[in-house]
Formats: C-alpha cells, structure tokens, sequence
C-alpha cells in the first residue's frame, strides 16, 4: 500500500478546519453534532482526507453515544490501532493506514457478532452513497 504523505498546508487546503482539527490533530467532535450521526442511508464511508473505503453502512449502529458506531471495518480495509493514553484514560485509537488520519476509537463494548465498537467522529468520514 502505497502511503499519502501530505504537507501540513496541503491538508489545510484540501480540509475544513473540523476536519483538519479531527484528522491531523487528533480533535473529537462533540457528540450529537456530526454529520453521519443518525445517518440511515445504505453505503460505504470512506476516509476523507484519501478516499480509502473503511465501513458499510450494514455494520453501522445507534450506540446512543452520539458518534457514528460501527461493529467492523471492510474486511481488508486500511485501519490501524494504537494505545491512546490522553485525557488520563487508555483507550485504543482508530488511523486510516493510508494517510494516517485519526478517525476516533474502538472498545470492546459492541453488539456481535464482533463485540466491537468502532465510534468514529463524522468529520472524519465521507458517505459514498449506494445507487437506488
């Protein structure tokens, strides 16, 4: 897999400043507030800061948290984990592999059949919606 390495103005140009602030610097959006919050609608998120296909919509659910929450990635999809320390916590922290963005956090508190939780900040993610 081919890395996207971008300068930091680089990024600033191609996102909001929501989106540069969640995926290059690591910010949360506040709960209830994201785009793709209590989105229904049948697709596939996408990085938005590369395109990379990570989730379908079939896996997302209402976790009541107030962030997209899905149960797995796209099988093969480009996601890496790290310990996140911050905010006097450990958690695990959820990157596209392809370009490194910060996408949110996984936890071990999902609905099968994984028992996961993927809560990912909207600012994050693009819908490529499915064609009706």
């Amino acid at each position: 897999m081919d890395k996207i390495v971008k300068s930091d103005a680089e990024w600033r140009e191609q996102l909001t400043e929501e989106q540069y602030l969640v995926t290059r610097k690591h910010a949360t959006e506040r709960p209830f507030t994201g785009k793709y919050a209590e989105t229904t609608e049948p697709g596939t998120y996408t990085c938005i800061c590369c395109g990379e296909p990570l989730f379908e919509s079939e896996t997302k659910f209402d976790a009541g948290c107030g962030w997209p929450s899905f149960y797995q990635p796209i099988e093969g999809a480009n996601i890496e984990t790290m310990e996140d320390r911050s905010h006097f916590m450990v958690r695990t922290e959820v990157h596209c592999a392809k370009c490194e963005a910060h996408l949110g956090h996984v936890f071990p508190d999902g609905p099968q059949p994984t028992g996961l939780r993927y809560c990912i900040n909207s600012a994050s993610l693009d819908l490529q919606k499915k064609d009706d």
